[in-house]
């Protein structure tokens, strides 16, 4: 029984040194990522089944991953950086923390307004999934037409119903930067002068948040990004049920420039030492796949044309489609400097 129990135990080390060596043997994608969904897993685990290869994923938030990237140097071994603004997008592409890649699937599938400097090289980064800025609402005490769009946000017909997070937050700072590229400075600073005038109480929060704040009473309006609106539409607790029982949604703009957008995007670093895998990580982030997990999963919208998405929430908040603007993000991140200068001036916490 003994000679039995020994055999057992050596046959279990040999297969556990066997798997133990096959991992250490399998390909290895380095992603940093600012994106923190869990529901991001089922996302890199396809990858993992199409290729072959392992990702081994550092989470931060953007400005952490950037200023890990600079302290790393040519020493970093990330592969691929995945950031979740426009501004922080453009910010790691001033700051040369990219590389440029020429796909043919990547310019066929992401919008060129999507997309980073292109010095005919290709393009350093590229956009995957967008969130809509759009405007949440008491259904009860506010008309829709007041506020379907932006500029409506600061006429005094709305004083003292808006609540917005800090203005400083990227999410409203690419917003902002939008409406600088349309409306030019003098008109962006009044507007942007305008909202904090209408707001029911100081800027706090995040966007679910806000949301909240507005079925609560609180405020009667608010800006948040699409996907917050989403989770609360998909939820079953009775509570978040509550609050969408209590707000309606419109998408600004749509007889304009169209709804403003965010994105998620993604380049190979500067110094990866593992550049063909990077690159086909960014292309199966194209792919029908995960444009469609981008939308079902996470509550997003795919940047590829023709995805067919399954996700009740998104359809019903948009009927199905909705007009965004053309506006390359690059553009709206340069313009965050100037943007934050102005909330300085109009005193937008």
């Amino acid at each position: 029984m003994q000679r039995r129990l020994a055999l057992r135990t050596a046959a279990a080390l040999t297969l556990a040194l066997a798997a133990a060596a096959s991992l250490a043997q399998q390909p290895v994608l380095n992603l940093y990522s600012a994106r923190h969904y869990h529901t991001d897993e089922a996302l890199y685990e396809g990858f993992t089944r199409a290729t072959g290869i392992r990702i081994n994923r550092i989470d931060g938030d953007d400005n952490g991953i950037l200023s890990r990237l600079k302290s790393e140097g040519a020493a970093s071994p990330a592969d691929v950086v995945l950031l979740v603004d426009a501004a922080r997008l453009w910010r790691a592409e001033v700051d040369g923390l990219f590389q440029p890649v020429k796909s043919e699937l990547l310019a066929a599938r992401i919008p060129a307004q999507l997309r980073g400097k292109d010095e005919g090289q290709g393009a350093q980064w590229y956009g995957f999934s967008t969130r809509a800025r759009v405007v949440v609402y008491d259904k009860t005490k506010v008309q829709r037409t007041d506020v379907d769009t932006y500029q409506e946000l600061a006429d005094p017909k709305n004083k003292g119903k808006l609540c917005t997070r800090s203005g400083s937050h990227p999410y409203n700072v690419s917003l902002f930067g939008s409406m600088l590229e349309q409306l030019g400075p003098e008109k962006t600073e009044a507007w942007m002068a305008g909202l904090v005038a209408n707001m029911a109480r100081a800027p706090k929060g995040g966007d679910t948040d806000q949301i909240r704040a507005v079925a609560s009473g609180e405020c009667q309006i608010a800006v948040a990004n699409s996907y917050y609106l989403a989770r609360l539409m998909r939820s079953d607790k009775p509570e978040d049920k509550a609050v969408v029982d209590k707000v309606a949604v419109v998408f600004p703009d749509q007889s304009g420039i169209g709804t403003h957008v965010n994105i998620s995007g993604a380049g190979v670093a500067r110094h990866s030492k593992n550049r063909e895998a990077a690159v086909r990580f960014l292309e199966y982030l194209a792919s029908d796949s995960a444009q469609a997990y981008f939308a079902d999963g996470n509550n997003e919208w795919p940047v590829a044309k023709g995805i067919k998405i399954s996700n009740p929430a998104l359809e019903s908040m948009s009927g199905g489609s909705f007009k965004s603007e053309t506006i390359p993000v690059s553009i709206v991140g340069m313009n965050q400097v100037k943007v934050q200068q102005m909330l300085d001036r109009v005193g937008y916490k």
